[in-house]
Formats: C-alpha cells, structure tokens, sequence
C-alpha cells in the first residue's frame, strides 16, 4: 500500500519506509548508497527512525530543505518485487500534481483502494481520446475559426484544437502544438515567454490563412510541461532561490520535460491531419512527434524576444534542454 505524502492529513500516520524518485533522491545526496537502486528508477528509503507524515514531508518536498537541510542517514532498500507499480506510482503522482513521494504501508491510514498497472496504462492510453464537442469560435486574430474539444472517458483534462482557415488536403496546416500555461497565458506573466508564443503563433496562422493556407494550435493541458500547476509554481519558488528551470524539476523529483506527446499526435489524427509544420524552437519536439507516427514537413522557427524576468529561463531552455534561441 502506497500513500501519498502530500495528501496525507493524519499527523498519526508512520512509516518504516518511503518512495522517491531518483532525481529527489541524488538532491538528498543519496547516489553513492544506493545499491539497492536502479539508476533513474524509484528509489525506496529507510531512515534511521519510523518516518511521521511532517518527517516524510520534509524528506519529500524541496521547499522545506532550507528551514530542514540535515536529512538522514538513509538507507537504499531493493524493491524488485514491485518496481512496476513503484515507477507507476510515481507518474500517477505526476499526472496528479503532487508530489511524487510515498509513505509505504503507513500505519494509521485509511483503507487502501486497489489500483492496478492495467489501470494506470488504460488511464493515460490515447487512443481512449474522443472528439467531444465543436463549434465556431471568432478569435481576435481570426474570426473564421473552429474550436474542437477533446476528451477520454477516465480523465478530466479537456484538450482543444483551434483550426483557422479553410482545411486543405494539399497543403500541411501550420501547427503549433502548445502546453497550458495558466501564468503566462491568462495572467500574462513575464517569467516565461508562453502568453506571447501563444498570441504570435496565432496570428502567424491568421496570416498564413490569409494567403490561402491554414493553421491549427493545439492547447493541451498539461500545465507546467506536465507536471501540474501546483509543482510549477514550487519550481518558481526554488527559481527564486537561484536555481534554474531544469534543477528545480530535478530537486522536486520531476522530470523537465513530461509532455503527452502520444495525445497530442492522437489529435492529430482525430482532426485527419498526417503531415504539418510545426512551429517550434525545439527539435526534440519534432523528434518526438515524428516517433508517434507524425509527419512534420517543416520546423517553423518560433522565438520572441526576452525580458528581464524571462532572460534567464530561455537561456536555460537554449543551453541545457537544444532549444535554438539566439
């Protein structure tokens, strides 16, 4: 039985044990003691006392590392027997936007709710994806554009797909596929260039209707690459600490780069589209929406210019994660 520490409200609860994952655990300085581990696979603990929840939490959450830095000894314990369900557990906790962190068999819980790995793989199958909903949507830069919704029977996350233009079968539509970013998008935060990627890729679209093309942006919910809301924001908190993008996912135990490239190309291939011009910076966006079967003709540059909140975060995205940026 796995209990998420995050959502673990009794102050009774103990455990002899707990899962991380294996970036939280080489941040608490864990890598040179564990062979009992896998390199990058969950990584199960025992301290040297019973954890309680407030010991799991600071053990688990990056944000308490100043106020609690001495962790530990801990020790690596194997777990063969169950590291299917251990790496499951950990990317329910993703999907989830939690912590991806786990009391073991915690006494003083609740009764356990079964949850099996067919369950999980069905949870996140694209091909579970359905066309939901479509209707005319006039949007400021294109009045003459379709909005269609998508959605799968198990999951509450609606992806939309906005086509501008008249729908060709000679030309590949100019795609833009772009990640929920509700900071950037709707709050018009500086501390990321989403919101103006957002407004240039659709008037970009607008544009290439005009001249006899057309253009469909994909807005997928997957806030913060995939890693949810809450976790974005405790990644700007440790950005506040002097981390970059990429360390801060790493000293909350998730991965940079956790996007539903399997649904978005299943979108795709709802709307009939095989082949299109992506615009992007990123070639490991193309590459990976080619090994899902996507044709993509084109990578359509898509930068803008920085500001000062931002300068440091496209460096990051330029230098550690192959974005072509200035």
């Amino acid at each position: 039985m796995l209990q998420p520490i995050e959502t673990s409200y009794e102050d009774a609860l103990a455990s002899e044990t707990l899962l991380i994952s294996a970036s939280r655990a080489v941040t608490l300085k864990l890598a040179n003691q564990r062979e009992a581990a896998i390199p990058g696979e969950p990584v199960l603990l025992r301290g040297a006392e019973r954890f309680s929840r407030d010991m799991a939490l600071a053990v688990a959450d990056p944000a308490l590392d100043l106020a609690h830095p001495m962790k530990g000894p801990f020790k690596a314990l194997p777990h063969d027997d169950w590291a299917d369900q251990a790496r499951a557990a950990l990317d329910l906790a993703r999907i989830a936007g939690i912590l991806p962190a786990f009391m073991v068999a915690p006494e003083g819980s609740e009764p356990p709710v079964t949850l099996t790995l067919a369950d999980a793989r069905a949870y996140a199958d694209p091909a579970n994806l359905i066309i939901a909903s479509r209707a005319r949507l006039p949007v400021e830069a294109f009045e003459q554009a379709e909005i269609i919704a998508f959605r799968s029977p198990a999951d509450t996350r609606e992806h939309v797909a906005l086509v501008i233009g008249q729908r060709r079968s000679d030309s590949a539509p100019l795609v833009r596929l772009h990640s929920e970013c509700l900071t950037g998008d709707v709050l018009g935060s500086l501390k990321c260039d989403c919101g103006p990627q957002l407004d240039a890729a659709l008037h970009a679209m607008a544009d290439e209707a005009r001249r006899g093309g057309w253009g469909v942006l994909l807005y997928m919910r997957q806030e913060g690459r995939g890693i949810g809301l809450v976790n974005k924001l405790r990644a700007y908190a440790l950005q506040d600490q002097g981390h970059d993008t990429v360390d801060a996912n790493t000293r909350l135990g998730l991965p940079d780069e956790a996007r539903d490239f399997p649904t978005a190309a299943r979108i795709l291939a709802l709307l009939r589209v095989p082949s299109i011009r992506l615009m992007t910076n990123n070639p490991a966006k193309v590459t990976a929406l080619e090994s899902e079967g996507v044709t993509v003709t084109e990578r359509v540059p898509h930068a803008l210019p920085d500001n000062p909140h931002n300068a440091r975060y496209l460096a990051t995205k330029r230098d550690r994660a192959g974005h072509l940026l200035p």
